[in-house]
């Protein structure tokens, strides 16, 4: 029985060969920056390939520019107006429990048998 060593080096093809030349390049890795521009102009003439999309942050004001490109590497540029976030106020319930009170005072009243006739404007009798 004969054992057959393959050298990836002398031209045998594997999937992790590193001579594969259908084998994908590693992705670049993420640099982390914040990428800023002037104004529309300087969206316009942010260069981008085929495909890409990006969020740029304007420095003249409170804008963000979303810049995409289609398959033929035609860009587009949406306008976005960032505004700080608030908090919302907590809600306020003291409204609700005098409104309680009144409609537990009310039904304590028609309990007792103690009950307010409503006149009706217009009622003559």
């Amino acid at each position: 029985m004969h054992i057959i060593y393959y050298n990836n080096i002398k031209g045998v093809k594997s999937m992790y060969n590193m001579y594969n030349p259908f084998m994908p390049p590693a992705p670049a890795p993420y640099q982390g920056q914040v990428v800023t521009v002037n104004g529309n102009n300087g969206a316009n003439a942010f260069s981008m390939g085929p495909n890409a999309s990006v969020i740029l942050l304007d420095e003249s004001g409170k804008i963000a520019w979303f810049v995409k490109t289609d398959g033929a590497g035609y860009k587009s540029v949406a306008p976005f107006d960032l505004t700080p976030h608030q908090e919302a106020p907590a809600p306020d319930y003291s409204g609700l429990e005098n409104r309680i009170k009144k409609l537990e005072e009310m039904i304590a009243h028609e309990r007792s048998g103690v009950s307010k006739q409503l006149a009706i404007p217009g009622d003559d009798e």
